[in-house]
């Protein structure tokens, strides 16, 4: 009678070890849903600097003014204060350009625009007895409006009070540059650079508050705000 043939035992070779601990092997992920994702972390802007705030605040302060005085005054202050490096005659030609901004703003302050009842827009300056209309083209649309109508837009004492602060909120937008800065004051101790920073801040919150508790229906020349212009009934 023939033996039962004898059962082979196979032995596998044993997982290599490392550091004495078995190596397991990576796990294969089923679904790209179980792929583990990480987003990116956002980079961190940079801290916006003292110089920054203070030309954010001119910015909004500039909204205040007539467009042409701003575009005047950046355009040739430049050149005017040769960059912070001044000379006398830079000096001299620096306060000039200031002074005679200045005192554009106020004038325009006072000015007006009206829709005629021919559609036509009429620009002038108010005065103290009434309204001094630039653009009559002839003495037909000058009958067009009556005595009335003048002395409606004539000077209110609002005028004046807007007139004070839009020469200070140009002023203040003025010595924000660090170019007249440098030329005026160049050797300015800590009490003053933070005079110059702050200065800024609290012109335009004083200036929005006024100009917020007391508007004006005048739409003067050269202001960008939507104000809407007054018409003739």
């Amino acid at each position: 009678m023939a033996s039962p043939p004898s059962s082979t035992v196979i032995q596998m070779p044993p997982t290599p070890h490392n550091n004495g601990e078995p190596t397991l092997a990576p796990a294969t992920p089923k679904d790209a849903g179980d792929v583990p994702t990480t987003a990116p972390a956002a980079a961190a802007g940079p801290a916006p600097t003292a110089t920054d705030k203070v030309m954010s605040s001119a910015a909004n302060l500039a909204q205040l003014l007539p467009t042409g005085t701003v575009l005047a005054y950046q355009a040739l202050s430049p050149s005017f204060t040769n960059h912070g490096k001044c000379f006398s005659s830079n000096q001299w030609l620096t306060a000039a350009l200031v002074i005679v901004l200045a005192v554009l703003c106020v004038l325009f302050s006072f000015t007006d625009s009206v829709l005629g009842r021919d559609k036509k827009l009429y620009y002038g300056i108010a005065t103290l007895r009434g309204f001094n209309v630039f653009n009559f083209s002839d003495e037909e649309e000058k009958l067009q409006w009556t005595p009335a109508e003048f002395r409606r837009l004539r000077i209110r004492p609002l005028d004046f009070v807007r007139a004070v602060f839009t020469a200070l909120v140009f002023l203040t937008v003025a010595f924000s540059d660090v170019g007249l800065q440098n030329c005026f004051f160049p050797n300015t101790g800590m009490n003053t650079q933070e005079l110059f920073k702050n200065l800024p801040l609290g012109i335009a919150f004083l200036s929005s508050f006024v100009f917020m508790i007391f508007p004006t229906k005048r739409k003067g020349i050269g202001y960008s705000d939507t104000t809407p212009r007054q018409k003739l009934t």
